[in-house]
């Protein structure tokens, strides 16, 4: 096995090889090697990075799994209150996997300026809220500053509303809210602007103002333990279904727990339309990294056919010429696999740290193309290409055993 890489080594560095017949043929399966794995990666990276964005900021507006009346599922107004004296919360201990639970509440409201008016979700939330996800979104001013006693008036409005209405922070947000009886006049509340988000994502941007949820409390009348559900948040999303059916047994009859990825089921189904072409990606890029190994191998076994006749003639064995010619595909595709994850994670780097690829938001809800750069899937990529280009050569390099030593030697 020794002799056979030292023999394998000698031929890929050669200068005699690398001026032979073959050479720009290896020079074109290493490059579609290094194309393959730049593009199987940039595919992954750019693939898992859009998923998790888009998964943030639907968690960002409603947790990973949502606790609710049932008479509320289908509307993301909150219309029968929860109380909050439940065995789940302020802690879900039957359930390790939970690692907050928020309360909510949910008004429908109509904000009129002198110049527009616009229909608004007013989105109530306490002060232990978990701000840090709104946080990365906002583009101006600061988040809403809870009173210890009373409630604050401060509120956060998206980009696309304050737009609208042509408002900026610090400027007031008159807001009108029907009554529960049809009959009275609405009431008007005004709130103060905090801060502009920019999410990205027109389904909650072009709806949600949020703020304290003792407005909403009011406004309905409730009592100050009741809520209009809660958001629960999960450690791990690749079992948050899973999850929500275990905190469903954990709660009353009278509520339902709901993960987000049922919510929008849209969404999630589209997103998974990235999985297929990722993998249809990878499967296209190993089979075009493939072929053009065999075909360099073939090259490489016929160009050699003098040299294998005269190992042959020495006494080599035909599985010692067979792993000679495979180290040295090996060889080839171990240069480029170099080359292609040089180029590819630091186009990913590069993509990372400066955003320099735009996307359309209206179509894919974020506007610089984001990188999630995985470790384990990077490894994968290369061994699996590796393992599958080794596997794959065996069967041309059974070429050199039909190789006869005398017709090969005889016209040397």
């Amino acid at each position: 096995m020794n002799l056979s890489y030292f023999i394998a080594k000698r031929l890929a560095t050669s200068k005699k090889y690398k001026n032979s017949v073959s050479a720009p043929i290896i020079k074109i399966a290493i490059a579609a090697v290094a194309i393959s794995v730049v593009m199987m990666l940039v595919s992954v990276a750019t693939g898992m990075g859009l998923q998790q964005k888009i998964r943030d900021k639907i968690t960002s507006f409603n947790g990973h799994v949502v606790i609710s009346n049932f008479d509320n599922n289908q509307s993301e107004i909150t219309l029968e209150p929860i109380s909050t004296q439940q065995n789940f919360y302020p802690k879900f201990t039957e359930v390790p996997e939970v690692t907050a639970v928020h309360p909510f509440a949910t008004k429908a409201g109509v904000v009129r300026t002198d110049k527009s008016f616009e229909g608004i979700v007013f989105k109530g939330v306490d002060e232990n809220y978990q701000w840090n996800f709104l946080r990365d979104y906002l583009v101006d001013g600061k988040l809403p500053q809870y009173e210890e006693q009373g409630m604050t008036n401060e509120v956060i409005v998206s980009s696309f509303l304050a737009n609208r209405l042509e408002l900026k922070v610090g400027d007031k947000l008159p807001t009108y809210f029907l009554r529960n009886q049809e009959a009275e006049l609405p009431t008007v509340r005004s709130f103060t602007i905090s801060g502009i988000y920019d999410s990205g994502f027109p389904q909650f941007d072009e709806t949600f103002v949020i703020g304290d949820l003792k407005h909403v409390q009011r406004l309905n009348k409730w009592q100050q333990d009741e809520v209009g559900g809660f958001e629960v948040f999960v450690n791990d999303f690749t079992q948050i279904e899973q999850i929500a059916d275990e905190i469903y047994r954990h709660i009353p009859s009278t509520l339902n727990s709901e993960p987000i990825t049922t919510k929008y089921r849209n969404i999630f189904e589209w997103m998974r339309v990235f999985d297929l072409n990722i993998y249809i990606i990878i499967g296209l890029m190993i089979l075009v990294a493939v072929i053009n190994m065999v075909v360099a191998l073939l090259v490489l076994i016929l160009e050699r056919t003098q040299m294998v006749g005269l190992l042959k003639a020495m006494g080599a064995k035909n599985w010692t010429i067979r792993k000679i010619f495979v180290y040295n595909a090996t060889y080839i595709v171990v240069i480029g696999l170099l080359i292609g994850n040089v180029i590819g994670l630091s186009l990913l780097f590069i993509q990372q740290q400066f955003g320099i690829i735009t996307l359309d938001p209206t179509q894919y809800y974020v506007k610089v193309a984001p990188v999630h750069i995985s470790i384990i899937y990077v490894l994968l990529i290369n061994v699996a290409l590796v393992v599958i280009c080794y596997l794959i050569m065996l069967i041309p390099s059974y070429l050199t055993t039909k190789i006869s030593p005398v017709k090969s030697i005889k016209f040397q």
